[in-house]
């Protein structure tokens, strides 16, 4: 299990010839609660957003994504039908009974699947060290509103 933030930042290599291709910026999620993809930056001087399918990755280390092929990644599409896991950080979380949860602080996932498995949410720095992290579980799949996420849950 991995979560956005530990990803963020890691570089992302070619198998085939050991290169440094670029690294993780975000995430791709899909409305049914999945990781679909990664944007993944590249280039030194001229920074270009790809899109890395989550299926093309050969395997997610602890110092870097690993892929077989460069072709792997293609150009980032506009008005994508994906939300990114960087524009919900810090939205508001409510149950589907319309209870607040707190403030969405990072996302949980299955790397070789891309299953979101949990949210970590926060009601504030003092709260977080007085009560510790919270982790919301769900098995359905989210609802991403303008103004809050909606998701049915299950608290541990």
């Amino acid at each position: 299990m991995r979560t956005f933030s530990l990803l963020k930042g890691q570089p992302v290599f070619e198998t085939k010839s050991g290169r440094k291709i670029g690294e993780v910026t975000d995430l791709f999620l899909s409305t049914t609660g999945t990781v679909e993809g990664l944007l993944v930056k590249k280039g030194v001087f001229f920074k270009q957003s790809c899109f890395l399918d989550i299926q093309n990755v050969s395997s997610f280390g602890w110092d870097g994504v690993m892929i077989d092929d460069e072709n792997a990644l293609e150009k980032q599409k506009e008005g994508s039908e994906y939300t990114s896991a960087h524009s919900i950080e810090g939205m508001m979380m409510l149950s589907k009974s319309g209870n607040s949860l707190g403030l969405l602080k990072d996302v949980y996932f299955q790397e070789e699947l891309g299953t979101i498995v949990g949210y970590e949410i926060t009601d504030g720095f003092f709260s977080d060290i007085m009560e510790g992290k919270q982790v919301i579980h769900t098995r359905e799949p989210l609802t991403i509103g303008k103004d809050a996420i909606i998701v049915d849950v299950n608290q541990t």
